[in-house]
């Protein structure tokens, strides 16, 4: 079974600054979590049935729920946590973890 986390982040009032800091700064701490197995990134969405699209759609993956959890419960993970805080100051952001069967 694998164990994903999507984030949906909404267009920011500033998206240089928004990309600059993902980019610089959350993506390295994001990076450091551990047993993560894939990290994605969408960009240029579109809307299939209403709503704006997504600035960014970021997808990140564990082999298990509980690897998932665990990698937000040590100090990177905390870290990649609180980094969000800020980053949901510059863009507002929707989250969700799940599993995935394969169909």
């Amino acid at each position: 079974m694998t164990a994903r986390f999507l984030v949906l982040y909404e267009t920011p009032p500033d998206p240089a600054a928004f990309d600059r800091h993902y980019r610089e700064i959350h993506l390295p701490l994001a990076r450091k979590l551990p047993g993560l197995r894939r990290y994605t990134l969408g960009r240029e969405s579109a809307a299939v049935r209403g709503g704006e699209p997504p600035h960014l759609v970021a997808e990140l993956e564990w082999d298990t729920m509980e690897e998932l959890r665990a990698a937000f419960a040590c100090p990177e993970g905390r870290a990649c946590a609180e980094d969000s805080e800020r980053l949901q100051e510059l863009a507002p952001v929707r989250s969700m973890v799940f599993t995935v069967d394969e169909a």
